[in-house]
């Protein structure tokens, strides 16, 4: 039988781990989404708290004051809020990929807000941007993001971070071309029709000046972009694959520059 007593020996350790807890749901995708019941998101980090708290190796915490305690405390928020930004990051490449199809088809005029980046998106950017996340669920993918931050305790103890800005600041620029790379394929196929499109339309522009191009083409692409947006379903696990790499990489990035 677990042991889930509290003294005041240990209950500032337990308090710590709530801080890196209640901070990594904050930023992480699906348990930070902003349409989450702020109760709910309180009562799984106290839940999941009290667990880690049983299994976390428990080292001495070394601090004279309150203002010690507050930074370790601030250590403690600052290595949640990165790891859960290491995995939230990687839903902008899907938002990205979005922006560049609908721009390409038309629609970049169209935007709606979307709670769950919590800012203006694209049609095609918000499509995509639930599709992973529903994806994620049923991968179990929310999952593997608790996992990751229960083995952080290993990693980087309680109050033993040690943020190297350098390494940091590697991940995000190794990120930034990864952001570019896999929003640049999964709008890959818009952007080949969109191509034989124009070329066709070129054609035709020469064939019979007489014919509104620009009427004709704006129509035909739209329609065009929606047809390419249907058959290319079937690609979204494989998207996924992409978004879900990029994001295990962030992580174990981020997390090799706070030890």
């Amino acid at each position: 039988m677990a042991d889930i007593t509290f003294n005041f020996g240990n209950f500032d350790f337990f308090l710590l781990i709530l801080v890196r807890m209640a901070s990594f749901v904050f930023l992480a995708p699906f348990f930070g989404s902003s349409d989450t019941p702020q109760r709910i998101k309180a009562g799984f980090s106290i839940f999941v708290s009290v667990v880690l708290f049983q299994v976390v190796p428990k080292s001495t915490l070394e601090y004279a004051s309150a203002t010690g305690f507050a930074v370790i405390a601030l250590k403690e928020g600052i290595t949640g809020l990165l790891i859960g930004f290491a995995a939230s990051i990687c839903n902008s490449i899907v938002l990205f990929a979005g922006r560049l199809i609908d721009m390409e088809i038309g629609l970049s005029m169209a935007t709606m807000f979307d709670p769950v980046s919590r800012q203006e998106s694209s049609i095609s950017g918000t499509m995509y941007s639930y599709f992973v996340m529903l994806l994620l669920i049923i991968t179990n993918m929310h999952h593997y993001l608790i996992r990751v931050l229960a083995d952080s305790f290993t990693l980087v103890p309680v109050g033993g971070a040690i943020f190297d800005t350098g390494s940091l600041y590697s991940s995000m620029m190794g990120f930034m071309t990864d952001f570019t790379v896999i929003g640049f394929r999964i709008a890959l196929p818009v952007f080949a029709v969109n191509l034989i499109i124009n070329a066709v339309l070129g054609i035709l522009a020469k064939v019979a000046p007489q014919m509104n191009i620009f009427v004709v083409g704006m129509q035909l692409k739209i329609l065009a972009g929606l047809a390419i947006l249907l058959l290319t379903v079937g690609m979204l696990p494989g998207i996924s694959d992409f978004i879900f790499t990029a994001m295990k990489k962030m992580i174990v990035a981020f997390i090799k520059g706070m030890y």
